[in-house]
């Protein structure tokens, strides 16, 4: 297996497949992208580290330096930081925030286990969901599909 295309750091912020993002987004009316960028928001407001800039969308900084408000959120993070937007979004649930993320479906890592399943009861934590993405997405600009599979976890209040 070539894994260095898999855990390639070249990029890893790629735009959510708008059909995608739209079918989801038709499920639980996302008002505030919590991993973005001018080009890649999604939703009338988002955190990103490009505060200030020419959107015309409001951006609220560094998802991960402070408490979300609002939602229900959308979160494609840059994978290069999955543990730590996680991390964010189960501690947001309890919070009272609804997030919904799509991430690598990497179901060995650390951030899965510690945040995402419950191995004593041998399926996903409490008041979270995970959704297997059948195929692999092709990310807005890539010229093929991701060369990993993906899932979607629902971190519901």
């Amino acid at each position: 297996m070539n894994s260095t295309l898999m855990f390639s750091k070249a990029s890893d912020e790629w735009s959510t497949p708008q059909e995608f993002y739209d079918a989801l987004h038709a499920e639980f009316g996302f008002q505030i992208d919590a991993a973005a960028t001018r080009e890649t928001n999604k939703c009338a407001a988002y955190y990103g580290l490009d505060r200030g800039g020419l959107s015309s969308r409001p951006c609220y900084g560094d998802a991960l330096a402070g408490n979300w408000f609002g939602g229900p959120h959308w979160c494609n993070p840059p994978y290069s930081k999955c543990r730590e937007f996680v991390a964010k979004a189960a501690q947001e649930r309890v919070r009272g925030v609804l997030t919904v993320m799509l991430v690598p479906s990497r179901t060995d890592t650390r951030w899965f286990h510690e945040h995402v399943w419950d191995a004593q009861t041998h399926r996903p934590r409490l008041s979270i969901e995970v959704r297997f993405v059948k195929g692999r997405l092709k990310f807005g600009g890539a010229a093929a599909g991701a060369p990993f599979p993906s899932m979607v976890i629902v971190f519901r209040p």
